[in-house]
């Protein structure tokens, strides 16, 4: 357990604020799985003070999720304290973390995002604002920096904690290599080493005895899974488990995988509609079935898919086949 301001983290696995993807119904299906903390989507500050409907939807908190972050995105002080002072205010959001490692190009021409990452009297300059003007804590998500010549990790930590910040999370990866390449967990140690607050290390943690190597190697309070839970939330209980006993848990069987895949699309379709949902869930499908024997033709006919009747009745009939073609090669074993 740790403490990001006057918030306990119940352990140290943490789920990341991806766009498109962190929605209420992803959300809760991995805190269901022992998640310490969930992050949501980033926001937008103009999007949100501008009342967009959208935008006004992803700041809704379902209970079963605390503790949780809510993140925005900005690159003007104004519209970036409004839309803080908003959540803190409106939202039962346990804390606003702020976005400044986003890399993609229409967040970056809006001076927000990872564009902060050249210049730490910037960071410094936003984050006190918008501690100053808030109740809630306030965290940082980062990157290490621009680029490998622009490497300011250490700097923009340093100011983010001057500024009021209660922890930051560093993704070992700069801007320019998006989500390419290793991610740098010496500089994530750097940081670690350099301030007081908590710090989450984010980056190329896909498997349990990773995120012990990470919180080994570099010293950090946390560490945050993003891609290598997408369609996979045991991969946030398998490591949850192994953190605090060592054992390392049989991967869940193509049944236990149908079902949570089932249960998060009815929480999306509740969310967003059937249509919008079923949209959505042939890219969210085709992670839970990564992997699977068999699986690549299914993920293949997920682009056909359009109501929920459809796409349960295409996966019962891939379990029932997967069953009984294991089951003639059990036999044949025993032969």
């Amino acid at each position: 357990m740790f403490k990001i301001g006057n918030v306990e983290i119940p352990n140290r696995v943490v789920l990341a604020p991806m766009a498109g993807i962190s929605n209420v119904a992803f959300r809760k299906t991995v805190k269901e799985f022992g998640a310490g903390m969930v992050c949501a989507e980033m926001i937008s500050d103009k999007a949100l003070l501008l009342n967009s409907k959208r935008t006004l939807k992803m700041l809704e908190v379902d209970e079963a999720e605390h503790p949780i972050s809510l993140q925005i995105f900005g690159g003007e002080k104004e519209t970036l304290v409004e839309a803080a002072k908003y959540v803190d205010q409106h939202t039962n959001a346990d804390i606003i973390d702020i976005n400044m490692g986003c890399p993609v190009n229409k967040v970056i021409r809006c001076e927000a995002g990872a564009r902060w990452l050249l210049d730490p009297n910037k960071i410094y300059e936003m984050v006190s604002a918008v501690v100053e003007a808030v109740e809630k804590p306030v965290t940082c998500k980062m990157r290490i920096g621009w680029d490998e010549d622009h490497i300011y990790a250490v700097e923009n930590a340093k100011a983010a904690e001057r500024a009021g910040a209660s922890a930051i999370a560093m993704h070992g990866r700069t801007r320019v290599q998006m989500y390419e390449g290793k991610a740098n967990w010496k500089v994530i140690k750097e940081v670690k080493e350099a301030v007081s607050i908590p710090v989450i290390g984010n980056g190329d943690v896909t498997s349990p005895e990773l995120a012990k190597k990470m919180l080994d190697e570099t010293g950090v309070d946390a560490v945050m899974i993003g891609r290598a839970a997408q369609g996979n939330p045991w991969m946030i209980y398998r490591t949850v488990h192994y953190l605090k006993t060592g054992e390392l848990l049989d991967e869940p069987d193509l049944k236990e995988k149908i079902d949570v895949l089932t249960l998060h699309m009815d929480r999306l379709i509740d969310l967003k509609g059937e249509k919008t949902a079923l949209m959505e869930m042939r890219k969210h499908a085709s992670w839970y079935l990564r992997n699977v024997r068999g699986g690549g033709k299914i993920r293949q006919s997920l682009k056909e898919v359009s109501t929920r009747e459809e796409l349960v009745n295409m996966l019962q009939e891939f379990l029932k086949e997967t069953s009984t073609r294991e089951h003639k090669l059990n036999k044949e074993i025993l032969v």
